[in-house]
């Protein structure tokens, strides 16, 4: 298993916890021939994990991450009988790592998944260069949409890779308790920045 430090994540939600930072250090180290910066970064154990997973594409590291995330969980004894991934923030990824995660956690815990039950509506700019909370808020707003009724009455694990500021957690989380009469909602992330922005 991974070697993990869960930080506790607050919001909309009724508890919530990312598995460790993404990255640990991250140092310039000059500009390559094209003028582009480069960076020696160190990453969290798992940080480097879904880093091969989102942007290598390496398969190879999905045993390894579920059996992380299904130990945590069932350390946390959270009455969960749904887990719903957060939809990818971009749509024209050829792989979106989030689905086949989700996929393989409900598999070894044996709670039922929905990987379409949010779904994305609109699209938005990328969140990543909108450091303000609250116009992230603004720019989440109408964004996404409950399809189906899988997810009603339901303890719900909402599931993500990565929690940078939690404004894409709290608007889902505010549309399943409005729509969905969720009560019970916990968030888990595999990483989160080390600023929250």
């Amino acid at each position: 298993m991974v070697e993990i430090n869960p930080k506790r994540i607050t919001g909309g939600w009724t508890e919530g916890f990312a598995l460790d930072f993404h990255t640990l250090s991250s140092e310039y180290i000059g500009d390559d021939e094209y003028g582009h910066p480069q960076f020696d970064t160190k990453r969290s154990e798992i940080g480097e994990l879904l880093y091969k997973l989102k942007y290598r594409k390496d398969r190879s590291v999905l045993d390894n991450l579920v059996t992380t995330v299904s130990q945590f969980l069932k350390s946390t004894n959270w009455p969960i009988d749904l887990i719903v991934s957060v939809p990818p923030s971009r749509k024209g990824r050829q792989f979106q790592p989030v689905p086949p995660l989700v996929v393989g956690i409900g598999k070894a815990l044996g709670i039922n998944v929905s990987v379409d039950s949010v779904v994305k509506v609109k699209d938005t700019p990328e969140l990543k260069n909108v450091f303000d909370f609250e116009e992230r808020m603004r720019i989440l707003k109408d964004v996404f949409e409950i399809r189906g009724s899988v997810v009603f009455g339901r303890g719900i694990l909402l599931f993500d890779d990565l929690y940078r500021s939690g404004a894409t957690l709290n608007v889902i989380s505010r549309l399943l308790q409005q729509e969905g009469k969720e009560k019970n909602i916990y968030v888990l992330t595999l990483t989160m920045t080390r600023r929250i922005r």
